[in-house]
């Protein structure tokens, strides 16, 4: 035997199976290599052991890691010579040193260093949940844990990519493969496997990997607007009497439907304390008075935050906790009052206002009480997304802060329920990472952070149109955290019920269209009365051709257009607020439909296009109700009206470096861009999101 620790060098992609034994590692690289037609090797230990006990009835020793070790490389170098694209190595000098490390205390140093140096393009460490298989080489069962154990932390202390295999037989197969030939995508792509293994743990597919870089290197195509929706132009605008007529419709349908409240409240607080972090970081009281500070920075947010500091709602608790926390506070000069308060409210030794969820933050002072956005939200859905004395209410949430939301409900609910007499179930759920999107730098190239590992960000809200989608409800209810009221509640849940009744009335309109074309009775005449209520009520006009068509194709056209989720937006007055507003748009195939439209979106070097958008009338204050159930009853798949296209490029800091990262498409933008939308006009009493926590000082945030 050729005593050679050398591995071949090969283009051929190399996965070696790694863990104790008996977990399975020998079925599956026969598997593997059935599967793809090519090579497996053996364990040429396992031939080695059997022969020496037969002959003598004498068990491994010390001495016998370095013969195995040549044997094994021999073999895999014979194997590679007729591999087709893939080889998979039933075991490697890897296994070969644990296993001399733990039964004999050592690593024979030639040993040790070829193990280290050898590579493979991804290691499957064979997990323990399979049944242990006695054989006279194989040692003991006890102890299984601990070994696998040791197995997992070589691979983690040599850093080879590594990827863990569960379940029987026939799902690690399936699990093996999908993974394998993502792997080789990657590779053809030049991603390297330990940048392959971390994506996979996101859990993001390599084809959202390269469609990302792609768009980074393409960009995105911006909306094409054609004009602002305005009213009685695809905004619908209803009076005072027609509002609580459609309220009553809809308190008259409720009890038939499944209701639910959907909030997006994931995420710190942090950018609505940005101007007061920013005046910590680069303000020395023992060099500067606060308004030269202010003259510097023309920081007139702080002026405004400093003058009507005890307006704000968490004034007293912050003023009580300074006094305990310097006994001579009275005593102390304005400008270090004003110091300490903005300090000790964003310390993460006292109340740490910027890192926690809106959420939890005090937002109101009533008489008795300091409410935040969570209680707000509570009473809302108690008064208008009930039925049956139900309400339910869901949470997009970070991982972090859900206790802090779960401590907070545990209190607010039962004080809501007693008040309401509603009972009320509260959801939660998370951004799914796989929706995260990898930041690149100005050149397209994916950054790393100080460990050399990629950096991924959020996808944006739009990513929570999966979260939307599993929420099993006949009519969800959609409204920002932030946006919330003091007092005034009544006027509140009056245009919300106005929206749903709104809402349900077109809907059992196009169900009763739906279930005409599914039983097959529709006639010409029917055609002509849905094409006008297409146009009339949902703005759809049809194509010049549609004449042309035959009965059929026009009936199948219609199905097509009704047989969608609806959404019903309320639409404010725009006062110049930072954000989307509805437009007509026209897309790629030339179809032109009512969209919610942010400035992100549009071509700003286009005179026309900018002289459009500055043109809107109306705003999108995320007032939503959605219909996400069809004719049958069944749940749209929300995924499948999404526009891939109509997604973001952003700048952001991380690191002190500005990269750039992708998001999805927004959740009330492109991810439902193929819905049916009404547009509807509501008062700005609806709108009162708080961005800073200046806005906490106007007059929908103050006690009447």
């Amino acid at each position: 035997m050729e005593k050679d620790l050398r591995q071949q060098k090969t283009a051929i992609i190399k996965i070696a199976l790694f863990g104790p034994e008996s977990t399975g590692k020998t079925t599956l690289a026969k598997q593997l290599a059935e599967y793809y037609e090519t090579e497996w090797v053996p364990e040429f230990a396992r031939d080695y052991l059997q022969e020496k006990w037969e002959e003598n009835q004498h068990i491994c020793v010390a001495d016998d890691m370095l013969p195995i070790a040549y044997g094994q490389v021999a073999l895999e170098n014979e194997k590679l010579t007729t591999a087709n694209k893939y080889l998979f190595c039933d075991t490697n000098l890897m296994v070969t040193k644990v296993f001399s490390e733990m039964y004999y205390g050592f690593c024979d140093p030639l040993l040790n260093e070829a193990a280290l140096e050898h590579e493979y393009d991804l290691f499957f460490l064979t997990d323990i949940d399979v049944p242990w298989e006695k054989d006279d080489i194989r040692d003991t069962p006890d102890g299984r844990e601990s070994v696998f154990s040791v197995f997992k932390q070589t691979l983690v202390n040599t850093k080879k990519p590594f990827i863990t295999l569960s379940g029987d037989k026939e799902s690690r197969l399936v699990k093996a493969t999908a993974i394998i030939n993502d792997l080789a995508i990657a590779k053809q792509e030049g991603i390297s496997s330990t940048d392959f293994v971390q994506i996979y743990n996101h859990g993001i597919s390599i084809d959202k990997i390269l469609n990302q870089l792609q768009i980074f290197r393409s960009g995105i195509l911006k909306s094409n607007l054609i004009s602002p929706a305005t009213i009685n132009n695809g905004i619908l605008s209803l009076s005072e009497a027609e509002l609580e007529e459609k309220a009553t419709f809809f308190d008259l349908q409720k009890d038939k439907l499944r209701l639910k409240k959907f909030v997006p409240a994931s995420g710190a607080a942090s950018r609505m304390f940005k101007f007061l972090s920013s005046f910590l970081n680069d303000f020395d009281i023992k060099k500067e008075t606060i308004n030269a500070y202010i003259n510097r920075k023309k920081d007139s947010d702080l002026s405004i935050f400093i003058v009507a500091m005890d307006k704000f709602p968490f004034f007293e608790t912050i003023d009580k906790k300074l006094k305990e926390i310097y006994p001579d506070f009275e005593t102390l000069g304005r400008d270090y009052k004003n110091y300490y308060f903005i300090k000790t409210l964003l310390s993460s030794d006292y109340f740490d206002f910027a890192n926690k969820p809106k959420a939890v933050l005090p937002f109101h002072q009533y008489k008795n009480h300091i409410a935040n956005p969570i209680e707000e939200h509570l009473n809302e859905c108690a008064h208008y997304a009930t039925s049956n004395q139900v309400s339910n209410l869901h949470f997009t949430v970070s991982e972090a802060h859900q206790s802090l939301f779960e401590n907070e409900v545990e209190i607010l609910k039962g004080k809501v329920e007693e008040k309401s007499g509603i009972k009320i179930s509260i959801g939660y759920s998370y951004q799914n990472k796989s929706t995260d999107s990898i930041c690149v730098d100005s050149k397209n190239i994916p950054i790393r952070d100080k460990n050399e590992h990629l950096v991924f960000r959020p996808g944006g809200h739009g990513a929570l149109i999966e979260n939307l989608n599993e929420l099993d409800s006949d009519i969800i209810f959609i409204k920002n955290i932030d946006n919330v009221i003091q007092n005034h509640i009544d006027k509140i849940a009056l245009y919300k019920k106005a929206l749903a009744g709104v809402l349900i009335e077109v809907q059992q309109k196009i169900f009763s269209y739906l279930n005409v074309i599914e039983k097959q009775e529709i006639k010409e005449n029917n055609i002509e009365e849905i094409i006008s209520f297409l146009l009339q009520k949902l703005n759809i006009e049809m194509s010049p051709d549609f004449n042309k068509f035959t009965f059929e194709n026009k009936v199948n056209k219609i199905k097509d257009l009704l047989n969608k989720p609806i959404r019903v937006c309320g639409m404010v007055k725009n006062e110049g607020e930072p954000g989307g507003g509805p437009f007509w748009v026209m897309n790629d195939k030339g179809s032109i439909s009512l969209q919610i439209v942010e400035a992100s979106q549009v071509d700003l070097t286009n005179k026309q296009q900018q002289e459009i958008l500055a043109s809107a009338t109306h705003f999108n204050p995320v007032d939503l109700v959605c219909g996400i159930r069809n004719y049958k009853n069944q749940k749209f798949d929300l995924l499948q009206f999404t526009d891939q296209k109509a997604g973001f490029i952003v700048e952001k800091s991380v690191d002190g470096k500005i990269v750039k990262s992708y998001e999805l498409p927004g959740l009330w933008n492109g991810a439902m861009a193929n819905w049916l939308t009404i547009f509807i006009a509501v008062p700005l009493i609806t709108f009162n999101p708080v961005k800073t926590v200046n806005d906490l000082l106007k007059p929908a945030h103050q006690p009447q």
